[in-house]
């Protein structure tokens, strides 16, 4: 036990071991689908050279992965309310594996083809349940580290794609590129079996009116009786449920929308104002980003530095595996400081400084596209930039934007909301995936950078005036912080709450 700081807030206490063990377990989904991602940039170079395929296929087959994810992020918010959020990661598992195979198989364009949109349905399943799960496990001060360590599983995923280009890059055209894809299988077994050790999220139990099941859990992921017995009232009273009820289990009205009825309705055709606003900023940030280009980076980092003038294809590689670990690094240090620094400072900084490392990489990408001779200052100047925007995105709009649309939903629109979230970010990340060679070719690479230095502009003020901060804020509190009619406190995070009108009470 550890001693308890009065107040009539939430108890502070130390991260409990169990839920933030449950949580690990439930980002190594994101490091399968992040090591996907990171291999994918340096397989291309070797799959268009095998299967001899032109730019448009490259760009098709980098981006249709996203736009199957999307499907399956969909998908997996009313499958996740139906069947329970820890087998919704055990079917993100088994089909990821799937597509694995396939992939690694890839006798041609098609199969590679079939492999990459089975494990894109696979990958969007993962991005929707990892978050919701590690948030629904832990408490407010706990839960922004807790729900960005899926991020920080995709930046660890990327980083052994990049070191995995690099060593099987050394075997033969053939082998090499299948093994870069095909060895993304075998952790897709252990994390089927492992999740089965883990318990199911309390708050999805308290939906189905397990109360007793959901307790018992609560009782370990949680450090002290007392803060058990605080989130499991504010539990029940989230599920519609008594706060004196005593029994384990509870039959509710289908009204409540115990496996995930009349959310869509409630979510799209008739939201509340703040359901509305919560939409809107879910929506925003996962646009955001990945329309200020990071999978450009990401998945043509060799292109990118190719044109800045470095030519090896082996110094190619290795200047993506740089890129791979300033993203590690980054991210991580952004999972330390969301519950002590929060959301929207850590936000807004990173944006900032996307704006100024983009308009840098622009700048020296058009002088190198432009001089007849190798200018070196130019070439360094790229990869510092490249370097410095990856920095700062992976410093808060990466971690935020996942920790973000995961808690500020209310618990009976938690999953499907958050899916739409998720939905957004794939449908972006396959637009920009499939068009950015495009893009470059028509206003050149240093045109395009400057592009998603004006759109990180605009993100930058959609950031700064609708987002509210939840930095140590219940998950039962969110839809009072989105709330104007409201009054939690009187700002929150620099956006003031409006008051009631006079004569209307709280």
């Amino acid at each position: 036990m550890v001693s308890m700081e009065e107040g009539n807030g939430e108890n502070r206490t130390r991260m409990n071991r169990h839920a933030c063990a449950c949580a690990i377990v439930a980002s190594m989904i994101s490091i399968i689908f992040g090591y996907d991602t990171g291999v994918m940039s340096g397989a291309l170079i070797f799959i268009k050279e095998d299967l001899r395929i032109d730019d448009t296929q490259v760009q098709v087959l980098a981006g249709i992965l996203n736009l199957c994810a999307l499907v399956g992020a969909l998908c997996g918010g009313r499958t996740s309310d139906y069947i329970g959020r820890r087998y919704t990661i055990v079917l993100a598992s088994v089909i990821f594996l799937l597509g694995s195979v396939l992939m690694g198989y890839g006798p041609n364009y098609a199969v590679l083809m079939a492999g990459r949109c089975t494990a894109g349905i696979g990958v969007g399943f993962a991005l929707m349940i990892a978050p919701v799960y590690s948030a629904e496990l832990s408490s407010p001060d706990s839960r922004g580290f807790l729900s960005s360590l899926p991020e920080v599983g995709i930046s660890i995923g990327i980083l052994l794609g990049y070191v995995s280009n690099y060593f099987f890059a050394k075997l033969t055209l053939k082998l090499g590129w299948r093994l870069m894809l095909g060895v993304a299988a075998i952790p897709s077994i252990a994390l089927a079996f492992g999740i089965l050790k883990m318990p199911e999220s309390p708050r999805w139990l308290a939906m189905q009116g397990r109360l007793g099941e959901a307790k018992k859990i609560l009782l370990r992921v949680s450090n002290t009786q007392e803060e058990a017995e605080s989130r499991f009232r504010d539990i029940k009273a989230a599920a519609g449920i008594d706060e004196n009820c005593t029994d384990d289990i509870v039959k509710l009205s289908s009204k409540t929308g115990t496996q995930g009825q009349g959310v869509w309705k409630e979510l799209l055709l008739r939201p509340s104002p703040p359901v509305r606003w919560m939409l809107l900023a879910a929506i925003g940030i996962h646009f955001f980003e990945h329309a200020t280009g990071i999978e450009g980076v990401v998945l043509y980092g060799p292109r990118i530095f190719k044109k800045a003038g470095v030519t090896d294809r082996n110094k190619l590689l290795l200047a993506t595996v740089g890129v791979g670990i300033t993203k590690t690094v980054f991210v991580i240090i952004a999972t330390l400081s969301l519950d002590k620094v929060g959301r929207r400072p850590l936000l807004l900084t990173s944006v900032a400084g996307m704006v100024l490392a983009l308009t840098g990489l622009g700048f020296a990408l058009t002088v190198v596209e432009r001089s007849e001779q190798k200018l070196r200052w130019a070439l360094v100047l790229s990869i510092l930039a490249t370097y410095t925007y990856v920095a700062f995105f992976n410093f808060g709009l990466a971690a935020v934007s996942w920790v973000y649309s995961s808690e500020i939903f209310p618990l009976r629109l938690r999953a499907q909301g958050h899916s739409i979230g998720v939905a957004v970010n794939r449908l972006m990340n396959a637009a920009i995936s499939m068009s950015f060679i495009s893009i470059y070719k028509a206003i050149t690479i240093g045109g395009t950078f400057f592009m998603f230095a004006g759109v990180s502009v605009v993100a930058w003020f959609f950031f700064y005036f609708l987002l509210p901060e939840t930095k140590g804020r219940s998950l039962e509190e969110m839809e009072a912080i989105f709330s104007r009619r409201t009054k939690p406190r009187n700002v929150v995070g620099g956006i003031e709450i409006q008051p009631p009108a006079a004569g209307q009470s709280h």
